[in-house]
């Protein structure tokens, strides 16, 4: 069965973003629909050149995504798909750490805080109420927790359409969201990102337990221009 070519470039596009080469993401999307191969049929079947395929395999065997296997011909296969998303998460968490260890540095050196830190997943929630409380011509919301947004801000969701102001939602495939909201689908989605009015910018780590929160239209401006990247598309503004 040969893999769907839209799904083989979301995944090499998603690699991309955590960090991995245009020739890596390849190479290791190669490599999952095959199992298990040489440097040699990942060069042809990824398209990168075979003078660089063992360079490419080796380094994602050093980025914990690829393991070698014993004897000879060398031959690489996938990491545990959950091994790697457990690393990717705790990249996510410490990034999160250095985050709130550099915003509480900010105020002994006397500089104005641009971001701040919440913490607590009800905080979190209520910091998103606010924002839709607040928010009067568009709000767009990019999370892969649709259903706890759905159920835990349903009331304020409602009466923002209500006001006549604009709810977008890019959301999982199959998830469900609010009537009247405008909606894109997007897979394989890790963080929440919230962006109102182009003026206000949250964004929360993967369990919705901790965010950063802005009200600098700069850096909203950034988060929005960033959820058109996820997307592969531009939401217009409202």
């Amino acid at each position: 069965m040969e893999a769907n070519s839209d799904t083989v470039s979301h995944v090499e596009e998603t690699l991309r973003m955590l960090g991995l080469s245009s020739y890596e993401a390849q190479g290791f999307a190669a490599l999952i629909i095959h199992g298990v191969a040489n440097a040699d049929v990942i060069a042809d079947t990824a398209r990168i050149p075979r003078t660089s395929a063992y360079k490419v395999m080796e380094s994602l065997v050093q980025k914990g995504f690829v393991k070698e296997t014993e004897g000879r011909p060398r031959m690489f296969k996938p990491e545990d798909l959950q091994v790697i998303r457990d690393s990717i998460e705790n990249r996510i968490s410490n990034l999160f750490a250095d985050l709130r260890a550099l915003q509480d540095s900010l105020p002994s050196k006397g500089e104005p805080q641009l971001i701040y830190t919440i913490y607590g997943r009800q905080k979190v929630l209520d910091k998103l109420i606010e924002m839709f409380n607040l928010t009067e011509k568009e709000i767009i919301v990019c999370t892969p927790r649709m259903r706890e947004i759905r159920t835990e801000l349903k009331k304020a969701i409602e009466n923002t359409i209500k006001r006549g102001a604009r709810v977008v939602f890019v959301a999982p495939p199959n998830k469900r969201v609010p009537e009247n909201s405008e909606v894109y689908r997007k897979d394989s989605l890790i963080a929440t990102d919230v962006v109102s009015d182009s003026t206000r910018a949250l964004i929360a780590g993967p369990d919705i337990d901790a965010c950063g929160y802005t009200d600098a239209p700069v850096l909203a401006m950034h988060v929005r221009q960033f959820i058109n990247i996820i997307i592969g598309n531009t939401i217009a503004e409202g």
